[in-house]
């Protein structure tokens, strides 16, 4: 069963410990083969899920943990499963022949599971990293609940500055994949905010992470509401992208339009007023949160927990933020979008107003 809500929030004080899967940097309870593949205690082995979800994995994740886990003195061997559940089992599988001290897994459609199983029977920690499943014995990611909250306000935000009522407003709700565990999580967040004010979904396509399956599924769904929409809300920038490509394509101006992972084409579509805001959240303080749960397994070290899963696993949390497009410099200014990649010539004067700068 996936874990797609927060029962509550247990938040512990000081520097009290939540509960720990046995670990020791002196390889004393650490998994994994340190004949195959060198000192497993020093190794730790990390998964990512796609190219294609987000550009955020190859672009982010995979240098700031790197980075961080190399400075704190341990090995990371990381790799990408590029979609494909069966290469990611592949990978898993020489990953701990080889040894790890702990491994940091990104799920894809379920694979992270079979993998965490394999793992904990050789005595080695797993940290779901980003998208929760099965077995892992923490969590880290952002507050995935807040995420959906902020894209349910910012669909109330673009209805108010077109003034529209939400409660006659035609919204339609475009999901994510029910596979990740994360989007659920969007979903109640962006319906408790949405539905409070009077929103009800005129339409809600099957969740998908991929822009041109999006596109169709928007265009369908406009199609069955006579070409009249007023907001969408959207689980990510990469959707979005393809519900825009819809709204321009029918010429629909106005129409309030949320996201999250403030990637380029997202910034972009902020700027240029066809998407109402993102929300940002900073890939380095979750790689650094990752790192640091990572690091105090490596360690034998205990680690603090803000929250809980459902099922009680410790859920490290990071704090998303609400970008629209007086907060796009701010994106740009921290490192995490280029300025060449987002002010090119057609958004060149959207960044002037807006105060984007190269840094």
């Amino acid at each position: 069963m996936k874990k797609s809500s927060i029962l509550a929030v247990a938040a512990l004080t000081g520097a009290a410990a939540v509960m720990l899967a046995g670990c020791s940097s002196s390889g004393n309870g650490n998994g994994g083969s340190t004949e195959a593949g060198g000192d497993a205690a020093s190794r730790a082995c990390v998964i990512l899920p796609d190219a294609a979800s987000s550009p955020r994995w190859e672009n982010f994740d995979r240098k700031y943990l790197q980075e961080g886990l190399e400075a704190a003195g341990f090995d990371a061997d990381i790799q990408n499963a590029q979609g494909d559940v069966n290469k990611y089992s592949t990978i898993a599988d020489q990953q701990l022949t080889q040894g790890c001290g702990v491994m940091l897994l990104v799920d894809y459609q379920g694979a992270a599971e079979a993998v965490a199983t394999k793992a904990k029977a050789e005595g080695i920690p797993v940290i779901a990293y980003d998208r929760p499943f099965t077995g892992a014995d923490y969590y880290v990611s952002f507050d995935n609940t807040e995420v959906g909250r902020l894209e349910g306000q910012t669909v109330l935000d673009g209805l108010e500055t077109a003034g529209k009522d939400p409660a006659t407003a035609i919204v339609v709700y475009m999901g994510g994949d029910p596979t990740d565990g994360n989007a659920a999580m969007f979903h109640d967040g962006a319906v408790e905010v949405m539905e409070a004010a009077g929103i009800k979904a005129a339409a809600e396509p099957p969740g998908v992470w991929d822009q041109a399956k999006s596109q169709t599924n928007f265009e369908q769904a406009l199609t069955s509401l006579g070409g009249k929409v007023d907001g969408v809300w959207v689980a990510n920038d990469t959707n979005a992208a393809g519900v825009i490509k819809v709204l321009q394509d029918n010429n629909l101006t106005g129409v309030a339009v949320s996201g999250q992972d403030a990637n380029v084409a997202g910034l972009q579509n902020i700027l240029l007023g066809w998407q109402t805001a993102t929300v940002y959240k900073p890939v380095k303080d979750e790689a650094t949160a990752a790192v640091d749960t990572a690091v105090s397994l490596l360690k034998g070290e205990d680690v603090t927990a803000q929250a809980k899963l459902d099922d009680g696993t410790p859920y490290i949390q990071v704090t998303p933020i609400l970008v629209g497009p007086d907060k796009v410099k701010d994106v740009v200014a921290a490192g995490d979008a280029d300025y060449d990649d987002v002010c090119t010539p057609d958004v060149m004067a959207a960044c002037e107003q807006y105060g984007v700068t190269a840094q």
